[in-house]
C-alpha cells in the first residue's frame, strides 16, 4: 500500500462523523478505539467579524487505507460514506498534484 494517500479537504468537512462510523463498523473496532477521528477547531471568531469552525477528520495508526477493499476494486469506506466528498484515497503522485491544485487550500495528504 506504499503507493496510497489519502487526501481530506477538510475545509468542506461538515463533521457528520460518516467515515468514523463506517470504518469502526469495518474493522471491528470498540468504542474507545478509531481508524480514523473528527475533531472539531472552533468556533473562532475573527476582527472582521467572520466565524470559522472547522472539522478534521484525522487517520490513526489503525488505518491502512482498507487495503483489502481496493484490491477488490473498492473505496475505502470512510471515502463510500464521506457526504461532502472530502476524503480521497489516491495514488501518491496524485495527491501532489492535488495539493498544487488546491494551492493554499484546507488540504492534507495522510501517509500510512
Amino acid at each position: 500500500m506504499g503507493n496510497k494517500a489519502m487526501v481530506i479537504d477538510y475545509g468542506y468537512c461538515t463533521g457528520c462523523g460518516s467515515c468514523e462510523v463506517s470504518c469502526r463498523k469495518e474493522k471491528g473496532l470498540s468504542l474507545n478505539e478509531w481508524g480514523i477521528k473528527v475533531s472539531s477547531i472552533g468556533p473562532q471568531k475573527f476582527d472582521d467579524g467572520r466565524w470559522e469552525w472547522d472539522y478534521l477528520p484525522t487517520p490513526s495508526r489503525l488505518c491502512d487505507l482498507c487495503v483489502s477493499r481496493i484490491e477488490e476494486g473498492k473505496k475505502p469506506l470512510c471515502e463510500l460514506h464521506c457526504l461532502a466528498s472530502v476524503i480521497k484515497v489516491v495514488d501518491v503522485e496524485e495527491s501532489s498534484s492535488i495539493l498544487a491544485e488546491k494551492n493554499g487550500g484546507k488540504v492534507v495528504v495522510y501517509l500510512p
